[in-house]
C-alpha cells in the first residue's frame, strides 16, 4: 500500500474548493476519463490586477489526484496569474507533505491543469503538442512536449521516474523505447549518460518437482493464489468497515450489495445518498479497495443517480 502523508488525507476526505467556480472567466481541461485521470480547473480572475479571487476542481481520478487539485487551488488564490504560473508539481507535492513517487503524475495533471486555465484567461492557444509524430505514449495520450517538460522540470533520469511523474509507459509498455531515446537526449545535453534499467523476463512460476530416486514433495514456489470471490467479498467487507466511521461522521454509511468478479456494487446510505460528494466518496471506496485488494476493482453505486465516480461535477 502507499504510504500517504496525513495533510493527503486530510484535503482527500475533506477537500477544498470542489465544484465549479461561478463566474468562472479561466478553465483549464486537461487528462481524458478515457486514460483515466482528468481535471477541469476554474478561476475566477480580477480582470484589473490579473489577481485569482476564487478557484475551483472537477476531477476523476484517485485519492492524490482530488487532493492534489483541492491543494491547488487553495495555493493559487490571492495569486496574480503570472505568480501561479511559477507554481511546480514539486510544489504541490510538498504542500500536501508528499505524495508516493508513483502518484506525482497527480501533481503535473494540477500544474498543467493551471497552464491552460492560464491561457483561456489571456485568450492565448498552447502549444498543439500533439501534431503527427508528437505522441509518445498512447495508452495515456502523453506527448514528446510533455515528457521533455516533466524530465527538465523534475531533473528525472530513469524510465520509471517518467512513468510515475507521466503514467507515460505504464500501460502496454510499447514507448518505453521512445522514452529512452528522449532521456538519452537529455541526459547527454546536461553531461550524463543514460543507463536503461535491465529488463526482467517474465516468468512464470509454477510448482517445481526435484529429481530423486526417492519419493520427494512437490515443492511450490511463490505462487499466488487466486482470490476467490468469498475471499474478496471479505476482504471488501473489511475495507468498508474501515471507512464506515468517516461517513458515520458525517450521518452516512455505505452498505455491501454484491460482488461480481471486480465489479463491487455498494449502496450509500444516509446523508451520503445524493450528497454532492457522493462521486469523491464513491472514488475513495475503489481507490481503498484497489489498494488493499491489490488488484483493479470497480466501485459501481447502486443508485441511478449516484453513477458519476468524479469530483465536484
Amino acid at each position: 500500500m502507499w504510504d500517504y502523508s496525513e495533510k493527503v488525507k486530510e484535503y482527500f476526505y475533506n477537500p477544498r474548493n470542489a465544484g465549479a467556480v461561478p463566474n468562472a472567466n479561466a478553465v483549464g481541461d486537461v487528462g481524458s476519463l478515457s486514460c483515466g485521470d482528468a481535471l477541469r480547473l476554474s478561476l475566477r480572475v480580477d480582470p484589473k490586477t490579473d489577481v485569482i479571487e476564487d478557484a475551483g476542481f472537477q476531477t476523476f481520478g484517485c485519492g492524490s489526484a482530488i487532493a492534489s487539485s483541492s491543494a491547488l487551488t487553495e495555493m493559487v488564490k490571492g495569486m496574480t496569474v503570472d505568480e501561479a504560473l511559477k507554481i511546480s508539481n514539486q510544489d504541490i507535492a510538498d504542500y500536501l507533505d508528499g505524495l508516493p513517487p508513483e502518484k506525482m503524475h497527480c501533481s503535473v495533471m494540477g500544474r498543467e491543469a493551471l497552464r491552460a486555465a492560464v491561457a483561456d484567461y489571456r485568450g492565448e492557444a498552447l502549444e498543439d503538442d500533439h501534431e503527427e509524430g508528437a505522441m509518445v505514449c498512447k495508452c495515456f495520450a502523453v506527448d514528446e512536449v510533455m515528457v521533455r517538460d516533466t524530465v527538465l522540470a523534475n531533473n528525472l533520469s530513469t524510465v520509471e521516474d517518467v512513468t510515475n511523474y507521466t503514467k507515460a509507459g505504464g500501460g502496454c509498455s510499447s514507448c518505453h523505447e521512445k522514452i529512452e531515446q528522449i532521456l538519452t537526449e537529455m541526459l547527454a545535453e546536461r553531461g550524463e549518460v543514460f543507463v536503461a534499467a535491465p529488463i526482467k523476463p517474465k516468468v512464470k512460476k509454477v510448482a517445481v518437482k526435484k529429481p530423486a530416486p526417492e519419493a520427494l514433495p512437490v515443492a511450490a514456489v511463490a505462487v499466488p493464489e487466486k482470490m476467490t470471490n468469498l475471499q474478496r467479498i471479505r476482504r471488501v467487507e473489511m475495507v468498508l468497515e474501515s471507512i464506515r466511521p468517516n461517513l458515520k461522521m458525517d450521518h452516512g454509511d455505505v452498505e455491501l450489495v454484491e460482488v461480481d468478479g471486480k465489479n463491487v456494487y455498494v449502496k450509500l446510505i444516509g446523508n451520503c445518498t445524493g450528497c454532492q460528494m457522493a462521486g469523491m466518496t464513491l472514488s475513495g471506496i475503489q481507490q481503498k479497495l484497489i489498494e488493499e485488494l491489490g488488484e483493479f476493482v470497480k466501485v459501481i453505486p447502486v443508485s441511478a443517480n449516484a453513477t458519476a465516480h468524479a469530483v465536484g461535477v
